[in-house]
C-alpha cells in the first residue's frame, strides 16, 4: 500500500496519528491556495483551518482519483465561500487610469521569483485577483467562474483582462524599482 493511501485509510478511520501525517503532507500546498484568495494571513489561516476540518469530516467520501485534487477543490471552494460571506459591496476602483508612462520591461518575468510574483498578484483588487486565480491558476473557464462568483461570464472576462493589464503595469513598475535598487 502506498504511503499516501495508508494515511488516507487511517484518516478515514479517524486516527489522529494519520490526520497529523496528512496535515504535514499537504499543509504548505493548501496554505498557498488560501493565501492566493485572501487579503491577509489571518484570513488565509481561517480558511485553511475551516477547509482542513472539512477534509477530515468528508474524507470518507473520497473514492479514488487524485486525492490532492479532491483536497484542492475543498480549499478553493472554502475560499470562494469565504469571499461570498465577506463580500464588501464597495465600488471597484478604476485602475484603467493608472500611469501609462511606465516603460515596457523586456523580460521582467525571467528576473522575478514566484514569491515576488505572488506578492504582486496579491496587490490586485479583490475581484481581479479572484478571477485571475480561478482562471490562470486553477484552470476554470469564464462560464464556471461566473457561476462560482455569481457574476456574468462577460464580467469574468473583463475582470481577467483588467487584472492582467494591471499586473503587467505592476510588473513594469517592479522592474523599474528593482533596477533602481541594483
Amino acid at each position: 500500500m502506498h504511503a499516501e493511501d495508508e494515511i488516507i485509510a487511517g484518516c478515514k478511520q479517524g486516527k489522529p496519528h494519520f490526520q497529523e501525517k496528512l496535515y504535514q503532507l499537504y499543509s504548505r500546498r493548501m496554505m498557498a491556495i488560501c493565501v492566493r484568495y485572501t487579503n491577509s494571513r489571518f484570513e488565509a489561516e481561517d480558511i485553511f483551518h475551516e477547509a482542513f476540518v472539512k477534509v477530515f469530516k468528508y474524507i470518507s467520501t473520497h473514492e479514488g482519483g487524485s486525492f490532492e485534487g479532491w483536497m484542492k477543490r475543498i480549499f478553493v471552494n472554502t475560499a470562494i465561500n469565504h469571499y461570498h460571506k465577506n463580500r464588501k459591496y464597495q465600488a471597484q476602483l478604476d485602475y484603467s487610469a493608472m500611469e501609462e508612462s511606465v516603460p515596457a520591461a523586456d523580460d521582467v518575468l525571467s528576473t522575478i521569483s514566484a514569491q515576488e510574483l505572488l506578492v504582486l498578484i496579491n496587490q490586485l483588487p479583490e475581484g481581479y485577483r479572484l478571477v485571475f486565480n480561478l482562471y490562470v491558476i486553477e484552470g476554470y473557464n469564464h462560464r464556471e467562474i461566473g457561476e462560482i462568483l455569481n457574476i456574468a461570464e462577460g464580467t469574468s472576462k473583463s475582470q481577467l483582462a483588467k487584472g492582467k493589464s494591471l499586473l503587467k503595469k505592476l510588473l513594469q513598475q517592479y522592474s523599474i524599482s528593482d533596477h533602481v535598487t541594483r
